[in-house]
């Protein structure tokens, strides 16, 4: 019986990315860098090439017949097809507590 190895640091979600070429996943983590997001924005796009409905549904690239849906959106982000926008950072503030005044 084969025993598989994986790193501690890989939570069950980045399974998936170890499947996939791996130099396709490196050019892509390095155009969006942070792999959570990496990881989201390709299940996203899986969805939508499998949908099979409409225009979303068609790879936006020249993609070799013998590619994967996986790799066609790895693609797609390294040559930036299809992006992304990071939200600001809001620092948040704890609220005080109002004083109350003594009624008489």
């Amino acid at each position: 019986m084969h025993k598989f190895r994986y790193p501690l640091f890989y939570p069950a979600r980045f399974e998936f990315l170890k499947h996939l070429n791996a130099e396709l996943t490196k050019k892509a983590l390095e155009k969006v860098g942070n792999p959570n997001v990496l990881v989201n924005l390709v299940s996203r796009r899986v969805r939508q090439l499998n949908s099979g409905a409409g225009a979303m549904s068609r790879p936006l690239i020249d993609a070799h017949p013998n590619l994967g849906v996986a790799d066609i959106a790895l693609l797609e982000i390294i040559e930036e097809k299809i992006g992304f926008e990071m939200p600001e950072l809001v620092e948040l503030s704890r609220p005080t507590a109002k004083k109350r005044t003594k009624k008489k």
